[in-house]
Order: C-alpha cells, then sequence, then structure tokens
C-alpha cells in the first residue's frame, strides 16, 4: 500500500512515521508513506501556497493552483484509489473505514491548513472527506497521522500477531475487554480468577461478556437498539 501525504508541514509528520508500527511497515517494504511538501509545488519565488479570502473574511486560503499541480503530479505516476481531504466536516473517521481503506492500493491525503482550502479542490479534486472528530485542530497533518496508522496497522503482516487488530476496540462495535500480565497479585489486586484457569472456551465467553458490559456502560451508542 502506498499513502502520499501532502501538507505545508512535512517536519510535523517526520519522527511519528518513523517510529514503532509504521516503522515496521515501512522497513518490510509493507507500506510506502510519503510526505509531500506543498511549497515544492508552488509558483511562488517566495514558495507562497497561500493568498487572502475573496469576500474578505479573515484569516489565508490555501490556494488551488499548487494542490491542483501536487496532486496531478502524483497522478501521472500511478492511479489512486482514493484522495482525502482531511476536515472538521468530513465523515467521521471509525474502525470499519479504517479497515475498508486499509485494503486500498494508494491513497493521498491532503492536510488542510490556515483558513482551509479553496472550496474548488473539494468539489473537483477530492474524492473523500474525513473527519477524526468535532472540534478544530491548527491543520490537517494530526488527522493524517491518525488515519495513516489506524490504515496501516491493519495491513497483513504488519503487526506481529495479526490476531491482534482482529480484537482491537470498535472491530466489531464493542470495546475491547480488560486486559491483564504478570504478577497475578499485586498489592492485593488479583487478575480475574478466569484468565487463570487453561479453560480457553470459558476465557472467550467471559471476554465476550466484557466487552459487552464495557461497551453498555461507556458506549451504548455502538450497539444501536441491542442494548437489553
Amino acid at each position: 500500500m502506498r499513502i502520499d501525504i501532502i501538507t505545508v508541514l512535512p517536519e510535523m509528520l517526520v519522527s511519528p512515521l518513523n517510529c514503532s508500527i509504521l516503522k515496521r511497515a515501512r522497513d518490510k517494504g509493507l507500506a510506502e508513506i510519503v510526505v509531500h511538501n506543498l511549497r515544492d509545488y508552488s509558483t511562488n519565488k517566495f514558495r507562497k501556497i497561500d493568498d487572502y479570502p475573496f469576500g474578505g473574511e479573515a484569516g489565508m486560503v490555501m490556494q488551488i493552483e499548487p494542490i491542483d499541480r501536487a496532486i496531478s503530479a502524483l497522478k501521472e505516476q500511478r492511479e489512486y484509489d482514493e484522495v482525502i481531504f482531511t476536515s472538521p466536516d468530513g465523515e467521521t473517521f471509525d474502525q470499519p473505514m479504517a479497515n475498508s481503506l486499509s485494503m486500498l492500493n494508494n491513497i493521498i491525503i491532503l492536510c488542510g491548513h490556515y483558513k482551509g482550502i479553496d472550496y474548488r479542490i473539494r468539489e473537483h479534486l477530492i474524492t473523500r472527506e474525513i473527519s477524526v472528530g468535532d472540534y478544530v485542530l491548527t491543520g490537517g497533518e494530526l488527522p493524517a497521522l491518525a488515519i495513516t496508522d489506524a490504515v496501516v496497522r491493519l495491513i497483513p503482516g504488519v503487526l506481529g500477531d495479526e490476531q491482534s487488530a482482529l480484537s482491537d476496540s470498535f472491530q466489531d462495535n464493542l470495546l475491547a475487554p480488560p486486559v491483564y500480565s504478570r504478577p497475578a497479585e499485586y498489592k492485593g489486586w488479583r487478575v480475574p480468577d478466569i484468565l487463570l484457569s487453561g479453560h480457553q472456551a470459558k476465557i472467550d465467553n467471559w471476554r465476550h461478556e466484557q466487552a459487552l458490559e464495557r461497551t453498555r456502560r461507556l458506549r451504548p451508542d455502538l450497539l444501536g437498539d441491542d442494548i437489553d
């Protein structure tokens, strides 16, 4: 899988993309993640990529030309399944969406900044708009990282134990059950006896019940009408 991220702050992405699961995926050749500095596509001698909005509103707007040039240059090299714009008014990102995106071959993520981007970009160049929540961030770099991390870890071979991703929260519309490790007792706080029993079927049943209970208590919206 290849993910191309277009941003005005490439330095903001360097460290996270070279750590942990994302680094492992890149080192294994399972994910190619390329960061593009939007200023490289500016024709302005000062590499400017923003200007004042028509109509006199406050703030600056990312211009259409450098973004079009960047996306067009990438499309000349390969076909893309999605051209994503990170926006607070896009579809809310969730685990099913991450699952769906992880099965694609090539995607572009455009990080917004300033007041926003020229709306013609959203009308003509973007295929999908994604939000990571109902709040506003300084730019789209953090949402792009969140999307990239959630998607890449689902690619087969990225995680050491592929079953781990399948048991994550939200995979089956349930929160993950509690997890414990050694020691079995600490300061009088004991690990539930069932997890020490060795009866896998009973353990699996306990985990499902715990996941259901936690979801009912913390995120009943995930269960919809099935909360009785």
